[in-house]
């Protein structure tokens, strides 16, 4: 199991994801259109030429997805028992198509379930970052977690 159990974290901890992702059009407009979002900035490329950004821009969702997604694996896995939400969701710069991004996380509050007792609650900050280190993609995530 590589996600670690409530008492296997310390607060203040960070992570540096060893995954990277490029990003693909294929994976923009699958998103994009399995969500059903119309936007032509992330679609449409002679649309998005004429836009301030000059090309397509990635579907958020699918850059927070991954983001979190591309945690997992040093986090929650296997010991996850459910993602109690996220906040404070910010995308400081766009992705653009071939982009290719990492992670890292800090480990904000360990807090044990009151409702619970085999488990606890981990708040973590998730950060994506481009291959010219401008931050992309920035969420706090609480996750109740099994104890050990």
């Amino acid at each position: 199991m590589a996600g670690r159990t409530f008492e296997q974290w310390t607060l203040g901890e960070h992570i540096v994801h060893d995954i990277r992702h490029t990003v693909t059009d294929a994976e923009n407009r699958l998103v994009t259109t399995m969500t059903h979002n119309p936007q032509p900035l992330h679609l449409d490329a002679d649309y998005a030429a004429t836009t301030e950004f000059g090309q397509i821009v990635v579907n958020g969702l699918f850059t927070f997805a991954l983001m979190v997604g591309i945690s997992v694996a040093d986090t929650t896995l296997g010991t996850l028992i459910a993602n109690l939400g996220y906040d404070k969701v910010t995308m400081p710069h766009p992705v653009f198509l071939g982009d290719t991004l990492r992670v890292e996380t800090e480990v904000l509050e360990l807090r044990t379930s009151k409702s619970r007792p085999n488990a606890g609650i981990v708040t973590f900050r998730h950060r994506a970052f481009n291959q010219k280190d401008e931050l992309v993609c920035e969420a706090l995530r609480m996750a109740l977690v099994k104890k050990s």
